[in-house]
């Protein structure tokens, strides 16, 4: 901010968990990830979506909570085996940049399950998650986190008010 930086991005879903402390200590604005993905979930004109991600963001309220009291945007979290593998895959695999395609097929599995109990979309709300599962593997449309935040990003620094998330 004293730099000359016009707004914050926290390139990471999980840590978004310490947003509200940050934004307290800044003067500028933060570009929120959950923000920007719930604004491009009502421009698809979505209800209802499955969120994936670290343990820390499918169970704690910080994004799924954000995403229902801002946009009214119904979120389904995986059941919880299918957390337990989705953070293990993350954090013992992808993370160490191993992508196994048995672990793509599992997502995959937890994806079927999420969209058979309503999710329209898949919010892959952690940045790994995207080397893993790509759409063309997906039978469900996947909103990719990492490529929506930085998208948002870009529109801030244009001006673009309408496509920012602020």
């Amino acid at each position: 901010e004293v730099a000359g930086a016009e707004a914050l991005v926290i390139c990471t879903n999980t840590m978004h968990k310490v947003a509200p402390d940050i934004e307290a200590h800044i003067n500028i604005p933060l570009l929120h990830i959950a923000d920007a993905t719930g604004l491009r979930i009502t421009q698809q004109q979505l209800q209802t979506v499955g969120l994936l991600g670290t343990a820390f963001t499918m169970q704690e309220g910080f994004y799924k909570d954000r995403l229902t009291s801002k946009f009214g945007i119904e979120v389904l979290a995986p059941e919880e085996d299918e957390i337990k593998d989705i953070h293990r895959v993350i954090y013992e695999e992808l993370c160490l940049g191993q992508v196994n395609d048995d672990s793509r097929q599992r997502y995959l599995e937890i994806i079927d399950s999420l969209s058979q109990r309503g999710a329209q979309a898949i919010i892959l709300g952690c940045t790994e998650i995207g080397l893993l599962v790509k759409p063309e593997h997906s039978r469900v449309p996947l909103l990719d986190t990492t490529l929506i935040h930085a998208q948002a990003a870009v529109q801030f620094a244009l001006g673009n008010a309408e496509a920012s998330p602020v």
